[in-house]
C-alpha cells in the first residue's frame, strides 16, 4: 500500500475528505496539527511519502531531493505556481491537477466584492458598528464597465455571473480568446484600455514572471479615481505598497483583496485602511469547492496507484 501524506490543513481538517481518502488509502497521514508546513518541516513530513496532497506548500528541487520516494503530487486547489513543474518532470514525479474545480467559489467571492464595494455595504456596516448612521448607498453595479484580466476558468465564470447585470465587460488574456468573447458578448481589450476604462477591475491570472506586480503604481495611476480593484487570484500580482499608497491618496476609490504577497499578511497599516476590504484567502474555500478540490486530489492518487 502506498504511503500517502496530506500537507494541506484545510483538507486534513475536513472529516468527509479524511474519511474518503482513508477509504482508499487506510494509512494516509494528515496534517492534523494544522501547522503551515514549509522548508525542513515540510521535507521531514513528506520524507517517506509515495504520494502527497499539496495545497499552497512549495514543491521545489530541495523538497524533491529530500523526498526520493515521492511519485505523485496531487494538487488540492488549482494554482500551480507553487510547484516547480520542470523539476517534477525531470524527477519523474507526476502532478495530479484539475483546472477550474473551484471557479464558482472564487467567482462568487469576486462578485460579492463587486456588489459590496459598489453599494457601500462594507463601509456602511463598519460605520454602523461605530454608531454612525450614514445613508450612502453607493452606485449600482448594473451597467458598469467591468475589466477582467485573465479569462481562464475563473475569469469566464465571473463573466457568466455578470450576465444578468448587463455590464460592459472588457477582457484580456495571454491566449487569443476572440471567438469566446464574441460568442459571449465580451469585448477583447488590451490591458491599457482595461486599466483606463474599468469601473471595476478584477484579476484572475496565475502568478508568473509576466503577471508579478501586474498592478503597480503606474497602472493604478491609469485607473479612474472612482474605480475599484479586486484581487482573488494571487497576492504577488499586486504591488501591495503601491496599492496602499493609491488607497491612502485616493488614486482609486477602493479595493477588495483575498490574497497577499505574504500569507497571513502582517501589514496592518494596509489592512486597516477604511477603503480596503480584506479576507483570509477564502475565495476557493466554499464548502462545496473544498469537497470538489479534495475529491479531485483523491481521484488523481487513486488513478495513479490503481
Amino acid at each position: 500500500m502506498p504511503r500517502i501524506k496530506v500537507t494541506s490543513t484545510s483538507f486534513s481538517q475536513n472529516p468527509l475528505l479524511a474519511q474518503e481518502l482513508r477509504a482508499v488509502f487506510p494509512d494516509a497521514v494528515l496534517n492534523e496539527e494544522g501547522r503551515r508546513l514549509a522548508g525542513p518541516d515540510l521535507a521531514a513530513f513528506l520524507a517517506d511519502a509515495d504520494g502527497a496532497v499539496i495545497g499552497l506548500e512549495k514543491v521545489d528541487s530541495a523538497l524533491l531531493d529530500a523526498c526520493p520516494r515521492l511519485k505523485i503530487v496531487a494538487k488540492y486547489g488549482v494554482g500551480l505556481d507553487n510547484i516547480d513543474i520542470p523539476k517534477c518532470q525531470d524527477r519523474g514525479v507526476a502532478i495530479g491537477w484539475t483546472g477550474g474545480v473551484n471557479r464558482r467559489s472564487v467567482g462568487e467571492l469576486a462578485l460579492c466584492f463587486m456588489l459590496g464595494l459598489c453599494r457601500n455595504v462594507f463601509r456602511t456596516s463598519t460605520l454602523m458598528r461605530g454608531g454612525v448612521w450614514e445613508k450612502n448607498g453607493g452606485v449600482q453595479l448594473s451597467g458598469k464597465t467591468v475589466g477582467i484580466i485573465g479569462l481562464g476558468h475563473t475569469g469566464r465564470e465571473v463573466a457568466r455571473l455578470l450576465e444578468p447585470l448587463h455590464c460592459r465587460v472588457l477582457a484580456n488574456d495571454i491566449l487569443d480568446m476572440g471567438d469566446y468573447c464574441r460568442d459571449n458578448g465580451i469585448i477583447p481589450a488590451g490591458k491599457e484600455q482595461i486599466f483606463a476604462e474599468a469601473d471595476v477591475l478584477t484579476l484572475h491570472v496565475p502568478c508568473t514572471p509576466l503577471t508579478t506586480r501586474l498592478v503597480n503604481a503606474d497602472t493604478l495611476r491609469a485607473m479612474k479615481p472612482s474605480a475599484v480593484l479586486i484581487n482573488t487570484c494571487r497576492g504577488e500580482v499586486v504591488d501591495q505598497e503601491a496599492l496602499k499608497a493609491a488607497l491612502k491618496q485616493g488614486t482609486i476609490a477602493a479595493a477588495a483583496i483575498d490574497v497577499y504577497e505574504e500569507e497571513p499578511p502582517t501589514d496592518m497599516e494596509l489592512l486597516l485602511l477604511p477603503n480596503l476590504v480584506c479576507t483570509a484567502h477564502i475565495g476557493g474555500n466554499a464548502h462545496e469547492a473544498v469537497v470538489a478540490m479534495g475529491r479531485s486530489a483523491i481521484g488523481h492518487l487513486t488513478d495513479y496507484f490503481g
